[in-house]
């Protein structure tokens, strides 16, 4: 087996290199009341339990409607 060439690790920076563009991040702030702070802290969190405890309350009304229709 051939011995692997090492790889380059070093940047071109000859006359034809691309040119690395500055990695702009932009931040703003916003001024929440309490509620919102906590709704956009813990959002990704507290979406799927609400939207799950959402279809389980539907599929226990659903329930409990067949079995009212039935007797």
């Amino acid at each position: 087996m051939a011995k692997q060439k090492k790889k380059r690790n070093k940047a071109y920076r000859g006359a034809d290199a691309s040119v690395t563009k500055p990695v702009v991040t932009k931040i703003s702030a916003a001024n929440r009341n309490k509620p919102q702070q906590w709704w956009f802290e813990k959002k990704r969190i507290a979406k799927p339990i609400l939207i799950a405890s959402g279809v389980g309350a539907g599929a226990i009304w659903l329930v409990y409607e067949i079995i009212r229709l039935i007797l």
